[in-house]
């Protein structure tokens, strides 16, 4: 039965992973849901001993659910503290799969890479102070698109990456695993030791590749002492370092190792040894590092026979359209104490229209249950069965993202501004009719002559923008500091209102008039930069559209000023102008 090379490796990568789950920390598995990666679970399921622990981390995990804590009914039920284990407990000495890893909350993250560090949770509240091991590997499931991603400090302590998306159905095959061979490895590893050369080796080779992280090479020796145990070694031998390497080192690479440079001139020949000291001179051949360079070029070389030409500047395109979309992708989280994604709970008072946390309240208050009866036995009239008191009271805590205002800044200066203008009010339209979907408001300002004027307002109404655009004349000179100012009164404003503006601004950038509207272009170029300096001392995003003819300078060098991107579309119709933009802003 043939199998491909690179599903060769994924089931190979399962098998290290199931000998050594907590050395090598786990796999990061880039693939959709399907009938592939269905089988690469069901591989690393079959190499892992029933018994051994199995979880699932869901993607909105609660915090108590996650570290454990105070089991509320069992407290109420016996009149005492009783603890509960968390998840990240329960899944000790066995296999955590996190699913859609790529939108796991940052809280979750957190202290699920800090539980993989000390290889243990600690729970402090509630009146409790527990430390429970949690020793795993995870699984975690990345479903993202091609600028989504799991969180950085997760990926990196994940010693195998494997992309499953590369395989069809066709692609893959069942692979027998022997769950006797994976015990035996277990039983195996710990006898295993690796020698000082073959760690120098593993590093000179990551740093070949431009990884900079210093847990890639850790993971690296971890995950060849699993392919020498695996293999029914006692010691490490260079088939394992080369496969880890492969595994381990390839899908993190950022350069491609450099070849051998020729020799310039020819060396000058060695000196004859002195007579006197020739032990020591043996002691220093034995020394010489000539093994590990060797060593050296044949783990480069068979990770760069796993790294396909162009996988490097996918990586770097994907990760340019990764910071470029996230700017501006939605608002910015925002607390609120009424409305969005509950963030846990937080000790107060019931008012401002403050939310009351149920669950929260009743288990702060669970521990205290046996004292207060007992202060309450005296009292007259009859006691409730739970006795909650001001200090036990719990006010839910939210995150919403803010609206998003989209400004388009318009110059209508010129003839040929006449066609940037009716591109803008196309893209204007064509915004306005997806804003219930993105949730959006569009607004505009046009600047012509000596002035800028705001001509739509922030509005989600396309009725009243197609009003408000109709019949709006252009010409005249190019007062880019104006129309740059009262965009960026009009982006304060609506952050200062919570909202998240985000400015698009349609020019050549070749300003005429200054701020003063006197003509002339070098002061008017001066006031233009001055002007746009504000928006990068705010931290506003923004989006320069060249939309010369022949994109120049002029506009490339106010983008820069903005800190914003800049895109040159010298032939852009409203439909092309709207795509940029949404791509720009998310």
């Amino acid at each position: 039965m043939s199998i491909s090379p690179a599903w060769s490796d994924a089931v190979t990568a399962a098998q290290l992973f199931a000998v050594d789950p907590v050395g090598t920390g786990g796999v990061l598995l880039r693939s959709r849901a399907g009938p592939v990666r269905d089988r690469w679970l069901a591989t690393l399921r079959a190499a892992l001993p029933p018994e051994q622990p199995y979880r699932n981390l869901p993607l909105h995990i609660a915090d108590g659910r996650l570290l454990g804590g105070l089991d509320l009914s069992a407290t109420l039920l016996a009149g005492r503290p009783v603890a509960e284990r968390g998840l990240l407990a329960e899944a000790d000495g066995g296999v955590l799969v996190v699913a859609m890893a790529e939108r796991m909350q940052s809280s979750t993250n957190v202290y699920l890479t800090a539980a993989m560090d000390a290889q243990e949770t600690a729970v402090e509240r509630d009146g409790l102070s527990l430390r429970m091991p949690a020793r795993f590997g995870v699984v975690a499931l990345d479903e993202g698109l091609e600028d989504e991603f799991a969180p950085a400090g997760l990926r990196d302590r994940l010693g195998f990456h494997l992309d499953l998306d590369q395989f069809a159905w066709r692609d893959t095959e069942d692979f027998p695993v022997q769950l006797d061979d994976i015990m035996a490895a277990r039983a195996r590893l710990s006898a295993i030791k690796v020698e000082s050369a073959q760690i120098e080796a593993i590093c000179t080779a990551a740093a070949a590749l431009g990884i900079i992280s210093l847990r890639a090479p850790l993971l690296a020796i971890r995950a060849a002492r699993a392919s020498a145990a695996l293999f029914d070694r006692v010691v490490i031998e260079q088939d394992d370092l080369t496969l880890a390497a492969r595994l381990v080192l390839a899908p993190r690479a950022t350069v491609f190792p450099q070849a051998d440079q020729p020799d310039q001139a020819e060396p000058p020949p060695p000196e004859p040894p002195p007579e006197d000291n020739s032990e020591e001179n043996n002691d220093q051949e034995q020394q010489t590092p000539d093994i590990d360079k060797a060593l050296d070029e044949v783990i480069l070389a068979a990770v760069k026979a796993a790294m396909p030409p162009g996988v490097l500047e996918a990586l770097r395109a994907s990760a340019g359209r990764a910071r470029a979309r996230s700017a501006g992708k939605a608002g910015q989280l925002q607390k609120s104490k009424k409305r969005g994604r509950p963030t846990g709970s937080v000790r107060g008072e019931l008012r401002d229209g403050s939310k009351l946390n149920v669950i929260e309240t009743l288990r702060a208050a669970a521990p205290w249950q046996p004292l207060r009866r007992r202060q309450a036995a005296g009292r007259s009239g009859s006691a409730p069965r739970i006795l909650v008191e001001k200090d036990d009271f719990r006010i839910a805590r939210f995150k919403q993202r803010t609206e998003t205002i989209t400004i388009f800044v318009v110059d209508a200066s010129g003839s040929a501004a006449l066609h940037r203008l009716a591109e803008a009010k196309g893209a204007v339209e064509l915004l306005l009719a997806d804003c219930y979907v993105r949730r959006d408001q569009v607004a505009m300002i046009a600047f012509r002559g000596s002035i800028a004027e705001i001509l739509l307002p922030p509005t989600r109404s396309l009725a009243r923008a197609k009003r408000s655009l109709a019949g709006l004349p252009g010409g005249g000179g190019t007062p880019l500091a104006a129309g740059l100012d009262a965009a960026f009164m009009l982006a304060d404003s609506i952050k200062r209102k919570g909202q998240t503006p985000t400015v698009i601004v349609l020019t050549d950038g070749r300003a005429n008039i200054a701020r003063d509207g006197a003509p002339g272009r070098p002061q008017a170029e001066e006031d233009a930069k001055a002007s746009a300096r504000q928006f990068r001392v705010a931290g506003i995003n923004a989006v320069v559209i060249d939309m010369s003819p022949r994109p120049g300078p002029q506009a490339e060098a106010f983008a820069k000023e903005m800190d914003a991107r800049y895109l040159p579309m010298p032939y852009a119709d409203a439909n092309v102008l709207a795509k940029a933009v949404t791509a720009a802003t998310g």
